[in-house]
């Protein structure tokens, strides 16, 4: 994995585009983060295919959702200022985003994090979804922003707001990683060893050069 960072680097256009990404809000803490730790791209790689697979969860249970409540006409006739049509959006983010979380946490902790098993699945799943709620709402304003004053300027309604939707996706993801890393799955190192905590190796040091004071005493 550190010849991939070296090829970006070393890449006049990778590296650009690396540039890039690191001045992007959200994004890129995390990619800094991956470009100073090599070891964690493999990590990364296997979060992105579970966010991949949650994300065919999510753009088909969105759509499923859209067309319900088009059919039922949620939102119609309501008083607000939003339109019936970013309503129905809304509403069926959240249905779609929470089975993508459902499946996201799942594959993450049976492949992506397996060294997690050995932690408690309430407070994993709990610290998962707190931070599933906050890209949840990151990803919805995203998709509602983009879709009414980007994507509906060139592009069919329906194909408009499946691009923000991806677009959305793409944001999340590194917060859904950067976020989980230093919290839900805080100390699991890549090859599976649990992290030592800072000042524990100097105190193991102490404690045995204690030992060998004693016995030489």
């Amino acid at each position: 994995m550190g010849r991939i960072v070296t090829v970006i680097e070393d890449h006049p256009r990778l590296s650009r585009w690396s540039d890039w990404m690191v001045g992007l809000p959200l994004v890129g803490s995390v990619w800094s983060k991956l470009l100073a730790n090599p070891s964690r791209v493999k990590r990364f790689a296997k979060f992105a295919v579970v966010g991949a697979i949650g994300a065919v969860v999510d753009f088909v249970v969105l759509n499923i959702m859209k067309v319900v409540f088009e059919n039922i006409g949620l939102g119609v006739g309501w008083d607000v200022s939003m339109k019936p049509h970013e309503i129905q959006l809304a509403a069926a983010n959240i249905i779609s985003f929470s089975a993508a979380v459902l499946s996201n946490f799942t594959w993450n902790r049976l492949w992506t994090f397996p060294e997690s098993r050995e932690r408690p699945l309430g407070k994993q799943l709990v610290q998962f979804t707190i931070v599933s709620v906050l890209g949840l709402i990151i990803n919805t304003v995203l998709l509602l922003v983009m879709d009414r004053y980007v994507f509906q300027r060139f592009f069919d309604p329906r194909v408009s707001y499946n691009l923000a939707k991806a677009v959305a996706i793409g944001v999340v993801l590194f917060w859904n990683f950067g976020m989980n890393l230093i919290w839900t799955y805080r100390g699991i190192e890549v090859g599976g060893k649990e992290e030592t905590p800072k000042g524990s190796e100097g105190s193991a040091g102490s404690e045995s050069g204690a030992c060998g004071t004693r016995r030489e005493a």
